[in-house]
């Protein structure tokens, strides 16, 4: 039997969802600024915010530069709703499936961002899902990136 995951992790963002938008298409395209360590991006082909756009994923099992696995895959996006919304689908490498990030405006000027995975692992990765807990390893990296945006988006100083 396959493991597939179906999560939704959550946020509140202090900055509206434009500047989160320009924040999450930013680390897509390979910033580094806040879902390292456990994640890098890179631009395959086109952009990561224009349907049919490539981006290759690698999960640092024990951070950036320290070793461990590293888990790569690629996301190609499928829907964009500018500062709304952005689908994607993992089409190669470790994970397949569906991705979504959910923008929400908040009446105080914050947003809450969300990200449903609904992938399963493939290739080498389904043995590992036998004996590893990869639904919470994503949630814990996925939360711990998502903090680390709200303080980094907190701290800039507006134009």
């Amino acid at each position: 039997m396959t493991t597939t995951y179906d999560l939704i992790d959550e946020a509140v963002i202090a900055a509206p969802p434009a500047t989160v938008w320009d924040a999450l298409i930013a680390e897509f395209r390979g910033a580094k600024k806040w879902w390292v360590p456990a994640n890098t991006f890179a631009t395959r082909t086109g952009s990561p915010d224009a349907v049919g756009g490539e981006v290759e994923v690698t999960v640092h099992t024990k951070g950036v530069d320290k070793g461990g696995l590293k888990l790569r895959f690629t996301a190609r996006t499928t829907a964009v709703d500018p500062g709304r919304r952005l689908d994607i689908e993992y089409v190669d490498g470790s994970f397949r499936g569906p991705a979504s990030f959910i923008l929400q405006p908040l009446p105080d000027g914050r947003t809450r961002l969300a990200m449903h995975f609904a992938a399963r692992p493939h290739g080498p990765l389904t043995l590992l899902a036998k004996v590893a807990d990869l639904g919470a390893e994503h949630s814990r990296a996925a939360l711990a990136a998502f903090a680390a945006l709200d303080r980094q988006l907190s701290t800039e100083v507006p134009a």
